[in-house]
């Protein structure tokens, strides 16, 4: 994909810029050795912007809003991972990251409930 059309997209480019922030992150995490917590972040925290792209791609609005809701649960899943760090002592913090994932999952959550109601207007 075109960085162009990366940056005309608002959760493209988001997305894409959490997940370089997850990699510096956890790459921090590699280095203290919380090998556990850095590789399930990593996967959470960098699936979000892989099914936001895949979505770009979709067969229907229903496939597109499925594979955003996948993002959005991988949102979820990272906001957890996030809370876990920002919660223990011995990790590094992680305030902006979570400032991030709050605003990369309210722009998914709108996503999907406007495509929601463009696939079912009442």
């Amino acid at each position: 994909m075109q960085q162009s059309k990366i940056d005309e997209n608002p959760v493209l480019k988001l997305s894409l810029a959490f997940a370089l922030d997850i990699v510096a992150y956890c790459e921090i995490l590699e280095q203290e050795r919380k090998f556990i917590i850095s590789r399930q972040l990593l996967k959470s925290g960098t699936s979000i912007g892989a099914n936001a792209f895949e979505a770009q791609n979709a067969e229907s609005r229903a496939d597109f809003i499925h594979k955003m809701k996948i993002a959005a649960k991988e949102a979820d899943e990272t906001t957890f991972w996030l809370l876990l760090c920002s919660l223990a002592p011995s990790y590094p913090p992680c305030a902006s990251l979570n400032e991030k994932i709050g605003q990369l999952s309210r722009l998914l959550n709108k996503i999907i409930f406007t495509a929601k109601q463009q696939e079912d207007p009442k």
